[in-house]
């Protein structure tokens, strides 16, 4: 599960559903300053680590402190929506606080899980980011979660994993949008089109696609098909920054053959699938 917000000014909207389209036009899709990525940008939930299990956690005792029951089912109805979407389910579920406190009740107790727990990091992203990070590539966490549980996921890495944090109370509009992702590259100083994005959701894939960056899809709780959007990988376990670099290369050489469309840019997104 991944987060929030609300409509006060400064607060992403939750628009992060489970499915969404990913036919979106990147933003200076073809633009290319280097053979080798400029920046590497982290989703966390799911993609970093694996906190599904403390959110269904919460989920439940916060559900069964109003007398509810909550299943493992019901758990997985939650999987990859935003927060708030999560809240007004929850509250169908007898949950009767507002979707502001529920947020709120949900990060803390995920936040104690993983103050008592630790991390629980997914395979190869710990090794991952360690040989990223002494290649001297700058490295940006990109998520929809709270600043604050970010900022505590970073601080459990072991080392200064990352130049800045880009998190879901920190942007106006919510994952499938870009606008977390090039704020990301804005705050590294780099071109989105120079960077490369992994992320393990569809929302998220749709979010780093349309912002122009070379996307690296790594599936977790949710199946990811196939796409030439993205470079889809089944784990992170084994990989390497040299196969970073390769998908970085051979993703923008084949772009630069390709004329960018007319009109082609950030526009609004539309879902065109069924839930």
């Amino acid at each position: 599960m991944k987060p929030r917000s609300a409509g006060a000014p400064g607060k992403a909207p939750s628009v992060k559903d489970k499915r969404c389209p990913l036919h979106l036009d990147p933003v200076n899709p073809f633009r290319l300053n280097s053979p080798l990525p400029a920046a590497v940008l982290w989703d966390m939930d799911g993609t970093i680590v694996d906190s599904e299990p403390y959110w269904m956690r919460a989920e439940t005792e916060l559900v069964e402190s109003f007398g509810g029951v909550w299943t493992h089912s019901d758990c997985m109805l939650l999987v990859g929506s935003g927060l708030l979407n999560s809240a007004s389910i929850l509250q169908d579920r007898g949950v009767r606080l507002d979707a502001e406190a529920i947020v709120d009740r949900l990060t803390t107790r995920v936040q104690g899980l993983l103050g008592e727990f630790g991390a629980p990091w997914r395979p190869g992203a710990l090794e991952l980011m360690t040989e990223v990070k002494a290649a001297g590539i700058p490295m940006a966490l990109v998520t929809m979660s709270e600043h604050r549980m970010a900022q505590q996921v970073s601080d459990q890495v072991g080392f200064a994993a990352f130049d800045a944090i880009v998190a879901g109370d920190m942007v106006v509009q919510s994952k499938p949008h870009p606008e977390a992702y090039l704020s990301a590259a804005r705050l590294l100083g780099v071109a989105p089109a120079d960077c490369v994005a992994v992320e393990d959701s569809l929302p998220g894939i749709a979010a780093a696609v349309a912002s122009g960056a070379v996307v690296i899809a790594v599936p977790h709780m949710v199946e990811i098909e196939a796409s030439a959007r993205y470079e889809l990988w089944p784990t992170l376990h084994g990989r390497t920054l040299a196969g970073v670099h390769t998908v970085f290369a051979e993703r923008r050489a084949d772009a630069a053959e390709v004329p960018a469309r007319p009109g082609s840019g950030p526009h609004p997104i539309e879902d065109d699938t069924h839930a």
